[in-house]
């Protein structure tokens, strides 16, 4: 596959997981600083990672949950919620992936998921589907 299919691929993905607002606020945002890494993460994550076969969307999701929850990366946790609902994760399973990071990560990492994950769900309440 050439780096421009992969792209391609990419985008397709990218938009599926995240929805065409987030992907045209991101690529509307891509300057000259911005242009090589948005390229990367399109080529790579998206195109490579994310289109692999051997696990679903879903189940991407939910280890990517996981691990933003682990690392304490609260803006990509918030932006994962909301794809992790797109890819069809309930709102329960949401709830049973921070519980594990916190038996795992520890309490106050899982506390400060649970903050963001409340609030990203309050916020598509509010929003509707």
């Amino acid at each position: 596959m050439t780096d421009e299919e992969r792209y391609e691929q990419g985008m397709r993905v990218r938009r599926e997981v995240l929805g065409d607002e987030h992907v045209d606020r991101a690529v509307a945002g891509t300057d000259d600083v911005t242009r090589d890494f948005q390229d990367y993460i399109t080529r790579n994550a998206w195109g490579d990672i994310w289109s692999r076969p051997g696990l679903s969307k879903r189940d991407r999701s939910l280890v990517t949950l996981a691990l933003l929850a682990a690392l304490q990366h609260e803006g990509e946790l918030a932006m994962h919620v909301r794809a992790a609902l797109r890819n069809g994760v309930t709102r329960d399973e949401i709830i049973e992936v921070l519980l594990q990071v916190g038996l795992y990560a520890g309490v106050p990492t899982a506390n400060r998921a649970f903050a963001v994950a409340q609030r990203t769900l309050a916020d598509r309440e509010v929003a509707g589907p």
